[in-house]
């Protein structure tokens, strides 16, 4: 056989042929790498710094201590809209909850507490997203989610600062407004709110049926419109400033050591009629919540429930839950939305002069 003309193979052409290849392998490798690490996700405590100084109770009953690099689908999560991005905070009509209410919340709990004495301060930039569109119109509670609060931790635990966000179904504007809670003297079943608005109407405005409302607040603030509260407890007096673009800043000053309701006459009339029909009518320990140990709450406390409006027409609102259903209470509009931005937690700074 003439096996003259035959191509033969060579050491050099085999070194090329394997360069070839390493070269290759070399391109393909970090393509590879690049698309494995896009895929990252953004925490709320990439957002907000602060999650370290809280703990969370979640709509479904979740607790949880560490909220670094944590989320929780559904109902603790970051939302970017603008090429912002924002602590969503989200919860359910009915879900499971604390030992000391009846409304579900997905809710930061401040890890340090602290007396009104040496104080402490909160502040938040948030819009809400949406309120319950079931509810009864009559129940002063109806429709509305508490955005950030302090909460006491012994005695009655009850609450001398919530701030809401309400909005009745049809209306485009809603009220924020806040509630001191009296530190009740002696038995705590004669609690009641004493409600301030902020831009709209105060919790007392509500509706002559179950179906029908009252009408709609001239200077309120819709659904996703930007507002920041300051809440500052600076030497036993409680600081609140509110702010919103196109709308005036509103500030307020609350003593915590001495009682404005320690007799009956000082009772408001907001109290006696609001709160008639389910005798509550009693008042506040002189010195209010002197001493006594409070720490922050801040997200979304949704005060909508399924509860029976006839046995408490001014916190048992109502509201169709699903029994318990959370899909099906997201889905039909049965739920409390609120973002965040921006929020500082720490000491209490003396106050500007203009309080």
């Amino acid at each position: 056989m003439n096996l003259k003309n035959k191509p033969s193979s060579s050491p050099h052409s085999f070194l090329i042929f394997s360069f070839l290849l390493l070269l290759s392998s070399c391109f393909d490798a970090p393509k590879k790498e690049v698309h494995e690490n896009t895929k990252t996700i953004t925490y709320p405590s990439d957002v907000i710094p602060f999650m370290d100084k809280w703990k969370i109770l979640l709509g479904n009953g979740t607790h949880t201590k560490n909220l670094i690099d944590y989320e929780a689908k559904d109902f603790f999560y970051v939302a970017n809209e603008n090429n912002t991005d924002w602590v969503v905070y989200k919860t359910p009509n009915s879900g499971i909850t604390s030992r000391t209410s009846s409304n579900t919340r997905t809710e930061l709990g401040q890890k340090q507490h602290w007396i009104p004495e040496t104080g402490s301060k909160l502040t938040g930039t948030l819009k809400v997203k949406h309120v319950s569109t079931s509810g009864d119109a009559r129940v002063a509670a109806s429709y509305s989610v508490v955005v950030g609060q302090i909460h006491s931790d012994e005695g009655h635990e009850n609450e001398p600062l919530k701030i809401f966000y309400k909005k009745f179904p049809g209306h485009t504007k809603g009220s924020v407004f806040w509630n001191y809670e009296i530190n009740t003297k002696g038995d705590n079943s004669k609690r009641w709110d004493y409600s301030t608005a902020v831009w709209g109407n105060d919790m007392s405005v509500v509706g002559p049926s179950k179906t029908t409302f009252p009408e709609e607040p001239e200077n309120g603030l819709a659904l996703d419109e930007e507002f920041s509260y300051e809440v500052n407890v600076h030497k036993g007096i409680m600081y609140l400033t509110f702010t919103s673009d196109g709308h005036e800043t509103v500030k307020f000053t609350k003593n915590l050591l001495q009682s404005e309701f320690a007799t009956y006459s000082n009772i408001p009339k907001q109290i006696l009629s609001l709160y008639a029909s389910i005798g509550r009518d009693g008042v506040e320990r002189e010195n209010g919540y002197a001493g006594e140990i409070q720490y922050f709450k801040q997200g979304a406390y949704n005060q909508t429930n399924g509860k029976d409006p006839e046995k408490n027409i001014v916190w048992s609102t109502g509201s169709e839950t699903y029994n318990g259903d959370i899909p099906k209470q997201y889905a039909n509009g049965c739920y409390a939305e609120v973002w965040f931005k921006n929020a500082t937690v720490g000491a209490s700074t003396t106050p500007n002069k203009d309080l």
